[in-house]
């Protein structure tokens, strides 16, 4: 019986770096370049192949966003709580795992347009590259109603509204360990059902499509989902072989209903019970390989748009000047997806990797004589 599979009489199991949380960090990641990068193709992916290259773009946030909320709450949950680690000290450590990056890439790419207009060869749609939107992009407030962030590296809206998230992420779990883990599964539902409601009812669109201004709006009931989600995981035992089949039934179901249509809260249902069930499959034979390339999920978040617009900088102007031929256009849209991945991994591990690991010493220097902190790897796609 399904109860018997479910108890909260049984130690539930630890996540693991190595194992299917972090394999689908990658997968997710990978999905996320093939979304950015569909239309840039001779033919769009979304009208050559199917629709959801072009709409799927929403569920891969959702993922996103949802495992962020879950990875945190069951990796810090317990030094914050113990009080091994302050909330400010838990904002620091999150906003300089994204900065740093993040940054970087901006300026990279106003590098990018400046020298590319100095040389003759300008964006071919420069309402993309506003002026005026830069400087909310730059700091990453753009999410929260501030005028910016359209256009340029686009995506880091969401890593704005993240940070909204781990401001709120200490204050949400003083509520959230204080009720039983059923009460914070309804909880991380309702709310989100009712945030659905709220935005079609004022504004007369779901949540998930709430406009780039307003992203830490979206972001937030998704968050606090995969908060709740990690709550009842941590105080419920899910059998490992039902978790299993419960992890292949959501799969099949999230492909069958995007198939078909965008399904938006059949897919949101999917994608919990995906994350839910990675969270409770025990990692018995942690793969180094998956470790590594899940590290770079965060790289190649941040860095394939900024691929994206230097490649087919240069690629649409050979394009136009030489006149290839349709087979040569898509062997240049295939290396250009190649090129966003090996540049995330190059960007990981000369660029990001170090610094990340200088920040860490920095973080370690600033414990000194406070109490010790009992902290986790973290496997949220963040890093």
């Amino acid at each position: 019986m399904v109860w018997s599979a479910i108890s909260t009489r049984n130690e539930t199991s630890p996540i693991a770096r190595g194992g299917w949380l972090d394999a689908l960090r990658f997968i997710v990641a990978a999905m996320i370049i093939l979304h950015h990068f569909q239309a840039a193709g001779p033919v769009p992916l979304a009208e050559a192949w199917h629709p959801v290259f072009e709409r799927g773009g929403f569920l891969l946030t959702n993922f996103f966003l949802i495992d962020s909320g879950y990875v945190l709450m069951r990796v810090y949950a317990a030094s914050l709580q113990k009080g091994a680690m302050s909330p400010g000290d838990f904002v620091l450590k999150r906003v300089l795992r994204v900065y740093p990056a993040h940054l970087i890439m901006g300026l990279s790419l106003v590098a990018l347009v400046v020298v590319g207009s100095a040389l003759g060869v300008a964006p071919r749609n420069p309402e993309w590259f506003a002026w005026d939107q830069l400087p909310a992009q730059l700091l990453l407030v753009q999410s929260f109603g501030i005028h910016g962030g359209l256009g340029w590296n686009a995506p880091a809206w969401s890593i704005s509204a993240l940070i909204g998230c781990y401001l709120a992420f200490p204050w949400i779990l003083r509520g959230l360990v204080r009720v039983g883990p059923w009460t914070v599964l309804a909880l991380g539902v309702g709310l989100y059902l009712v945030a659905n409601e709220l935005t079609w009812a004022l504004l007369d669109l779901p949540v998930y499509q709430m406009p780039m201004k307003y992203g830490f709006i979206r972001a937030l009931p998704l968050f606090f989902l995969g908060m709740a989600l990690a709550g009842f995981a941590q105080k419920v035992w899910i059998n490992p072989k039902l978790a299993g089949w419960a992890f292949v039934a959501a799969t099949i179901g999230l492909g069958v209903a995007q198939w078909f249509d965008k399904n938006a809260l059949i897919s949101l249902a999917c994608i919990s019970v995906i994350i839910l069930a990675a969270g409770a499959i025990p990692v018995l034979r942690p793969s180094k390989l998956v470790e590594k390339i899940a590290l770079v999920s965060f790289s190649m978040f941040i860095t394939n748009e900024v691929v994206r617009i230097a490649w087919f900088g240069v690629a649409n102007v050979a394009i136009a000047r030489l006149n290839l031929s349709e087979p040569v256009q898509w062997a240049l849209w295939g290396a250009g997806v190649a090129a966003a991945f090996a540049f995330a991994f190059a960007f990981h591990f000369l660029i990001d990797n170090p610094i990340q690991n200088r920040i860490k010493a920095w973080m370690k220097s600033r414990r000194k004589g406070r109490p010790a902190q009992a902290i986790g790897p973290v496997v949220s796609l963040e890093g």
